[in-house]
Formats: structure tokens, C-alpha cells, sequence
């Protein structure tokens, strides 16, 4: 091992996966072929019924810096917390089990992190639903275009903007501390995350470049149709309102009317989760909406009383003001009329 090797800190993956027998191999072979090279990758296996476990045991064959832990169906944030409770490096990375990574992603997210003395550093990414286009892809070099970011001003230019994943980012370890994933929810996680970051953090770091391969899968949580799981959308921006309205962060107006402004436009996201929501159950047929009614009533009851929120739905756009009208004061209208405009798409 060479003097420049040692020299360099350790980098820990965290990779959760569930029954991934058909991606996993060649989401790890990106991450093996990272130009950063002193990384452990942590496999976190949630549980697969099919052949990822033996998918795994053969990585840990050919590639001598992977451990695997086992969970046992909990979902992604226990699998993502199992990692952080193992992992030795002093930084890390979350990466997908469908997804890829290019080649240098890690030592541009490490140059930026460290050059811009930062506790996390963040890089756009690349969709792709085919191989082709993942193979086709060629990410622009960076430039000089890194932009950083207090807290306060990452939570509402990044965060609030849409900015929200937890992958694609790289985290000193210290700034982690006990902070974890919370388990209790299954969409909007990440967003959390973040969000529980921000008090404990000095500055964010992020660049356009495009190192982070995300696999749009058709079968994934947010494409498919309605279950109650999909409330979740909905508990997680309450549960973030809830957070950020108690939370202190250097730059953040402390004044009452920057808190109050804050409050509306964590609502009016809160107000599109519903709405999306309501989407959803509209999507399902007329047999079926009657069965999910208890569903329905909760998203008519939270859009009523969100929208009284003072400033929510003048941050709204002009589509979702009218939208969320019409389904707080004729919720059947709405479902029916969103129902048969998709059903002629």
C-alpha cells in the first residue's frame, strides 16, 4: 500500500438492498471502481427472499474491503442505521442498490468536502430507466461553479427546494454523531435526515456535477398505486414542520416573522403532499375508493386545516391553489373529475 493511500481517510458505502439479485452486482462494480480508493462498502441485507444473499457472499469474495450485514425486512432506514452503527470511516456515502455511481464521484465529492472545509457535500445526479442511457452518459466536469451553503440557507434553498435526498452526498462521520434515519416512516425519510442534520452542522458544499446514477424504477414506492404506507408522504412534511419550528441554526431569523414565513412555506409543501395524496386515491377505482374512505376523509380534513395556515396557500402555485379548493369544499368532485382525466391520458 502505497504512503499516498495511507494517507488518505477511509470512506465508508452504505449499500441497503432488498432483493436485489438483478442490480446489485453491477451497483457495487461502480463503487469498486471509484478513482478514490480507500473505501470500505457495507452491504446492508434487508431480508431478500431471492438470491442477493448469494449475490453477496460472492462480492465479499472478489472484493476484500465489503461487509455484508443482515436485517430482516425493516425497511430501508433500519438498513441504512445498521450501516451507520458499523461503519469505521471517517466520512460516508449512501448509494442505492439500483443505482450506479461514476467513476470519480467519490474523490470530487471528497475535494469538495475538504476544500471547502464543509460537513457535507452534495452532487446533482443523472436518471436513467435503460442501460443505454446509463452507458451513454458522460457526466460534465465540474468547473468551478461549487456553491456553500450556512445551514439556514441550505435548509430553505436546498431542502425546501426540493433538494432532499440523502444519496448523492458525502458526510464527515462527526457531523452524523447519533443522529439516525427515522424508522417509523417509508417516504420521506431522507428529507428528515437532512433535516435533523442541520442544527449540528457548520456548512453544506454542492456542485451541478452530475456523479450519482439514479434508476428510475416503474416499480418503485412513488409509482405505485395507493396503500396506506403512502400516508407517509403526509407525516413527513408534518413531522418536519414540527422539527423545524423548534430548531435553532446559526442564520436563522429568529424573528417572529421569519418563523411565521417559514411555517407557510413548510405548509405549502405539506399542502402538495396531501394533494399528491388525494392523487393517488383518485387513481384507484370507485369500488376501491369507497374501501380506502378513512384515507380520503384524512387528507380532506388536513387540507382544510392547513390551508387556514396564514401565508400556506399564497406560497402555493396557481394549479395547486385551485386544485387544493376544489378538493377541500368537494372532495367527491375532485376525486372523480382527477379520476377521468387520467383514465383518457
Amino acid at each position: 500500500m502505497s504512503q499516498l493511500l495511507k494517507e488518505k481517510p477511509l470512506i465508508s458505502v452504505i449499500v441497503p438492498v432488498y432483493n436485489g439479485q438483478n442490480y446489485l452486482k453491477k451497483c457495487i462494480d461502480s463503487i469498486e471502481s471509484q478513482t478514490y480508493d480507500n473505501l470500505e462498502v457495507i452491504i446492508v441485507n434487508d431480508g431478500s427472499t431471492d438470491g442477493t444473499g448469494e449475490i453477496c457472499r460472492h462480492l465479499q469474495e472478489e472484493y476484500e474491503n465489503i461487509r455484508v450485514i443482515l436485517t430482516n425486512d425493516e425497511g430501508v432506514s433500519v438498513a441504512r442505521n445498521a450501516g451507520l452503527e458499523r461503519m469505521t470511516g471517517e466520512f460516508v456515502t449512501f448509494v442505492d442498490a439500483d443505482d450506479r455511481v461514476f467513476p470519480d464521484m467519490i474523490s470530487v465529492l471528497y475535494s469538495c468536502i475538504t476544500e471547502t472545509d464543509s460537513d457535507i457535500a452534495g452532487c446533482g445526479f443523472f436518471t436513467w430507466s435503460k442501460e443505454e442511457e446509463m452507458k451513454d452518459f458522460t457526466p460534465a466536469a465540474e468547473g468551478n461553479s461549487r456553491k456553500t451553503y450556512t445551514p439556514a440557507e441550505f435548509l430553505t434553498e436546498g431542502i425546501l427546494e426540493g433538494n432532499s435526498r440523502c444519496w448523492s452526498k458525502l458526510y464527515k462521520c462527526a457531523s452524523i454523531g447519533k443522529i439516525r434515519f427515522r424508522q417509523e416512516i417509508t417516504i420521506g425519510e431522507d428529507m428528515l435526515f437532512l433535516v435533523d442534520l442541520m442544527p449540528g452542522v457548520c456548512r453544506v458544499a454542492e456542485i451541478p456535477y452530475k456523479g450519482y446514477g439514479y434508476f428510475q424504477n416503474p416499480t418503485g414506492t412513488m409509482n405505485r398505486d395507493f396503500r396506506p404506507k403512502y400516508m407517509d408522504q403526509i407525516t413527513c412534511w408534518e413531522l418536519a414542520r414540527e422539527e423545524i419550528g423548534r430548531m435553532n441554526i446559526p442564520g436563522m431569523d429568529e424573528e417572529r416573522q421569519g418563523k411565521e414565513q417559514l411555517k407557510s412555506r413548510v405548509t405549502a409543501i405539506l399542502i402538495m403532499a396531501i394533494m399528491l395524496t388525494a392523487g393517488k386515491l383518485a387513481r384507484l377505482s370507485a369500488r376501491e375508493r369507497k374501501r380506502q374512505r378513512n384515507y380520503i376523509e384524512i387528507c380532506h380534513d388536513k387540507i382544510k386545516v392547513e390551508m387556514q395556515v396564514p401565508g400556506a396557500v399564497k406560497a402555493l402555485s396557481k394549479g395547486y391553489r385551485v386544485k387544493s379548493a376544489i378538493f377541500a369544499a368537494l372532495p367527491e368532485v375532485y376525486l372523480g373529475l382527477y379520476h377521468l382525466w387520467k383514465d383518457k391520458r
